[in-house]
């Protein structure tokens, strides 16, 4: 199979590393504004691209402003697209995306965080039952539409309206670490920290809980919590009833090697709960790590899905509800305000997403 992508730049450079621990798949070059120097051929345009590099599919990696663009341009001809995080950066942004890119059916949405390996691990505890059915999700790790993402899989909530109600502080924090490393800056800045329920009726909620820059500051504790009717997992244990009056709490446990004397390399094995394997690595001995391994899961199964050999890996109409919701956690701080999301076209479609697949070659 063979890929392009739409821009070059930190995320997309990523992507491109990725693919090339994957078997079978070539990334043919970059589209890009610019013309500079790339590990691949760049070209100007997605026409051109078509023409000389004959992808099987795109990856867009460019800014949200940019991408409803390329994705309506890539589907007008026909071509698969796995798109970055978000699809659209507003509401109408979303609704016109939909309305040019969604009925074709040929649009994924590259959100990792659930199949990275502890979170997958976590939505395979949950979905096992062993806390009963999920009734709310806490997140305190990430941003936006990747957090309201892991809400929305861990609860199975769906496109289910939602009333959101959000509020806002700053306090000083260090800041160590950003993407290029140390800092080395030892004066606390001002950080934003904003807290939001999501109230999805039935009994089922989420708690959104974000500082700016939590995502890399390791001066804050990620947190997961998911209370379900008969028990709840709180990061990596959970408490549940095996049998009649009793409790048990019960972990969750990675087998990572290169510890001690185990000489076989610094790679991640599996994640078990007793005597279950919850997530075995599909890569070991690449020596990935989790968003890595996330990333290259989602590559494969954009090729199986291109292919018709697999589901869609992550729909449109999921990213879409995502956003809408990240959209409405910000008007709800902005404003002070309850916010009450609408039923909108792509809720039409089930949350296992379009049934339709393009056709392998395409």
């Amino acid at each position: 199979m063979r890929f392009a992508l739409a821009g070059f730049g930190f995320r997309a450079a990523a992507i491109h590393r990725i693919a090339q621990i994957l078997p079978g798949l070539d990334c043919v070059g970059a589209i890009v504004r610019q013309p500079r120097a790339l590990p691949v051929p760049a070209y100007r345009d997605l026409d051109e691209c078509l023409r000389d590099g004959r992808p099987d599919f795109l990856v867009t990696a460019v800014a949200k402003s940019a991408n409803p663009g390329f994705v309506t341009a890539a589907v007008e001809r026909g071509l698969p697209v796995l798109a970055e995080t978000p699809p659209a950066g507003d509401l109408d942004g979303l609704r016109a995306l939909w309305t040019a890119a969604g009925p074709s059916g040929l649009v994924q949405i590259a959100e990792q965080y659930l199949l990275m390996p502890s979170h997958a691990a976590r939505l395979a505890a949950v979905r096992s039952g062993i806390i009963g059915t999920p009734t709310q999700v806490q997140v305190s790790s990430t941003q936006q539409h990747h957090a309201v993402s892991l809400i929305r899989g861990l609860l199975g909530t769906g496109h289910a309206p939602a009333t959101v109600r959000a509020v806002r502080t700053v306090a000083p924090l260090l800041d160590p670490l950003d993407r290029g490393g140390w800092t080395g800056d030892p004066e606390p800045k001002p950080a934003t920290t904003t807290i939001a329920t999501l109230d999805f009726g039935d009994g089922r909620s989420g708690v959104y809980d974000f500082t700016t820059g939590q995502t890399r500051n390791l001066l804050r504790f990620r947190r997961l919590l998911v209370r379900g009717t008969h028990g709840e997992l709180h990061d990596d244990e959970i408490v549940h009833m095996p049998e009649p009056e009793t409790i048990a709490r019960t972990p969750l446990v990675r087998r990572q090697s290169g510890h001690d004397l185990d000489v076989g390399g610094m790679d991640t094995e599996t994640i078990t709960l007793g005597t279950r394997v919850l997530h075995r690595n599909p890569y070991p001995g690449k020596r990935l790590n989790d968003d890595e391994i996330a990333v290259a899961t989602l590559l494969d199964a954009m090729t199986a899905w291109v292919r018709g050999a697999g589901p869609p890996p992550y729909p449109l109409a999921e990213g879409a509800q995502d956003q809408l919701l990240t959209l409405a956690i910000e008007e709800a701080a902005d404003t002070d305000r309850p916010v009450t999301t609408t039923t909108e076209p792509w809720s039409a479609v089930s949350f296992g997403g379009p049934s339709r697949r393009p056709p392998a070659g395409t």
